[in-house]
């Protein structure tokens, strides 16, 4: 069975402008620059692209559900319209602060799950995040990570070679 190189990606502060705490409406949410262009050079490298993110302002009562899948449906949309080989969306909607779960990055459940629904191939497949966390997730799955700075242009991030 054909496994398939995953490229994993944290959405707030890689995908869209970080502000610093929650993007909370389909209003806050500006995809950063480059993202489009570099997502679908990608694509064109044979990655497939998810996204894995915590959420922890749905169980804070900061946004609904609802206004999470507003956005995602967004990104979905934008994404299609790239030409981008967009799987899926992965988030926990939980927040130590208010209950504990075993899905919230620094934990690898969020991304084990992606691996094992799109057959990724744990060599060629990577995470990319704007926090530590990210990386402690990807090994905990057995993925490899990497930290990018937040809101960087992705335009100007290299992958590692072990991940082309």
């Amino acid at each position: 069975m054909k496994q398939n190189k995953l490229l994993l990606l944290d959405r707030d502060g890689v995908i869209n402008h970080d502000p610093g705490d929650y993007t909370m409406s389909l209003g806050e949410f500006h995809i950063n620059p480059g993202v489009l262009e570099q997502l679908a050079h990608w694509t064109n490298e044979d990655y497939s692209i998810a996204i894995i993110t915590n959420q922890g302002g749905i169980a804070k009562g900061l946004y609904t559900l609802n206004d999470f899948l507003e956005i995602d449906a967004f990104m979905a949309a934008e994404f299609k319209t790239a030409g981008i080989a967009y799987l899926a969306t992965y988030f926990c909607p939980h927040h130590e602060s208010v209950s504990r779960c075993l899905c919230r990055k620094p934990r690898g459940g969020m991304i084990e799950k992606a691996m094992a629904l799109h057959r990724g191939d744990y060599a060629t497949s990577l995470m990319v995040g704007d926090k530590p966390r990210d990386v402690i997730a990807a090994n905990e799955a057995g993925v490899r990570g990497m930290v990018i700075d937040v809101n960087q242009d992705l335009r100007t991030v290299k992958l590692p070679e072990i991940a082309r």
